[in-house]
């Protein structure tokens, strides 16, 4: 059996657009079912939601029914014992939130990717590699990973180029909402300010031609990110949308 292929890192990395969608319920059929809908990427997190690294597995296996749907793994920290699970399950695009320096990244990288590049654990029978049925996992394993860091504060702005430039970054995702507080305006990713950086950090990742994403629900930013070079564009949020629907048919109720 052959490695199987990261549709969204080949896709990235041809420039082509990726609309995702954002996870956050801890559960198997939402993860289907937002896959059913169609989005090229849905980022299953484990940061800011209760899912366990336990509930990640089944959330693959369901993103994994509809072959042209990614799934992303965004992992609660740069901790390579929770990166050594998700990848061990299967997860071929993980997210690493907070990353503030070059030295970081290159951390993360090493995670990621099996001795002597790397200090990833090595075990044969792992859904990864189809339960040992890809003989050569552990030798090509790293062709098909992609790693995403995620930039949100001023500080790691100022190093952009340096974090995107270590080797087995394969991406980078600008974090608003953190970037709005580390910019005096927590909360506010609507602020001239913080639009303004988000924007230049799009343009100066584009021009050192390293595929930049980022997540919003304003559908208008949306198209803005994209026309200035967005690559992987997250347009929702499962409970933010279930949230928003229901009270919004409440109230037109009441």
């Amino acid at each position: 059996m052959d490695l199987p292929r990261n549709r969204f890192k080949h896709a990235i990395a041809a420039g082509e657009q990726q609309i995702g969608v954002w996870n956050s319920l801890a559960s198997s059929t939402v993860s289907e079912a937002l896959a059913a809908l169609g989005f090229d990427w849905v980022l299953v997190d484990t940061e800011h939601a209760v899912t366990e690294a336990y509930q990640v597995l089944p959330a693959l296996q369901a993103i994994a029914g509809f072959p042209d749907t990614s799934a992303i793994v965004r992992a609660v920290s740069n901790d390579p014992a929770y990166i050594k699970r998700y990848l061990d399950m299967g997860a071929q695009t993980i997210m690493i939130p907070y990353v503030q320096t070059p030295e970081e990244a290159a951390a993360a990288v090493h995670a990621l990717r099996y001795p002597p590049r790397g200090m990833r654990g090595m075990a044969g029978g792992v859904r990864a590699g189809r339960y040992g049925l890809v003989k050569d996992y552990m030798t090509r394993a790293e062709e098909e990973l992609c790693l995403i860091v995620q930039v949100e504060t001023i500080s790691a702005m100022a190093r952009l180029e340096e974090i995107a430039a270590v080797d087995g970054v394969d991406a980078v995702f600008i974090g608003p909402a953190d970037l709005s507080g580390s910019m005096g305006h927590p909360g506010d990713q609507s602020h001239p300010e913080v639009i303004a950086a988000i924007e230049d950090a799009i343009a100066r990742l584009k021009a050192v031609g390293t595929p930049s994403g980022i997540l919003t629900l304003n559908e208008d930013f949306a198209r803005r990110c994209m026309e200035l070079g967005t690559t992987f564009t997250a347009i929702g949020v499962d409970l933010s949308s279930m949230m928003r629907d229901l009270g919004g048919l409440k109230s037109r109720l009441a």
